[in-house]
């Protein structure tokens, strides 16, 4: 795999200074993240790489609005995401920023057409449901129930319940972490063609070093820090790829 260190030419979306995160366990202080500075730009697809404690998930989380670094700065666009309140975090990660967990929280009881609409009805320009499902090719499954749907299937239902409000920002961890290679791929595929198709900047964390491959930029995360970063100048196609 080649590999560059240009900085891609394009809008920063997120711009991450001195973010540290400490969590204290009794007496205990764990140092999840120790100084990142980190910037991520308009449309790109990024691959956040480390090993489980890296701090990984707590980047994603704290970029998502869902945590709050203990020092340091995250500006999301003209927003300082450390300074906004309990009401502004809600409405930056309503409007502007959508999830893709390893786990698929579908809601049992709905269909799949159901489980998007949920999202779709609060959202302030959202997609149709059936087109958001159309593009992550489930179009002939959208009155099934998650009991119904294959484990990559709801991973896919859940990618398009993410992108039907029409986010700026894709955020997936482990999203292909309860899935053989085989079913991963497909997901993959569905997070490339939401990328290239509505240009929506995603962050993928994942620990397999495979799904670098597929990347606009890697960005490598040890004990809290960024180890190391760089352009990915001959990416794989997602069918490609073996782990």
């Amino acid at each position: 795999m080649a590999q560059g260190n240009a900085t891609p030419q394009l809008p920063v979306v997120f711009h991450a200074h001195g973010i540290t995160k400490i969590y204290r366990m009794g007496e205990v202080q764990v140092h999840a993240l120790r100084g990142v500075d980190l910037d991520l730009y308009k449309g790109e697809f990024t691959v956040l790489l480390g090993a489980s404690g890296s701090g990984k998930s707590t980047l994603l989380n704290i970029l998502g609005g869902l945590d709050t670094p203990t020092d340091g700065h995250v500006l999301y666009a003209d927003h300082d995401l450390t300074r906004a309140t309990e009401s502004e975090l809600t409405q930056y990660r309503r409007y502007h920023v959508g999830f893709v967990f390893q786990f698929y929280n579908l809601i049992p009881s709905l269909t799949a057409r159901e489980n998007v609409a949920v999202v779709t009805e609060i959202a302030k320009s959202p997609m149709r449901p059936e087109e958001a499902l159309e593009l992550v090719d489930l179009s002939n499954r959208l009155n099934h129930f998650p009991a119904q749907l294959s484990g990559g299937e709801q991973q896919r239902v859940a990618i398009a319940r993410a992108i039907a409000k029409n986010p700026d920002v894709l955020l997936c961890d482990e999203p292909t972490g309860a899935l053989d290679s085989k079913t991963g791929i497909v997901v993959l595929e569905a997070l490339q063609r939401v990328n290239q198709t509505l240009g929506t900047t995603t962050a993928v964390i994942t620990h397999n070093a495979g799904i670098a491959q597929i990347a606009d930029r890697v960005i490598h995360l040890t004990d809290g820090r960024i180890s190391k970063q760089y352009v990915n100048e001959s990416k794989l196609a997602p069918s490609a790829l073996s782990w």
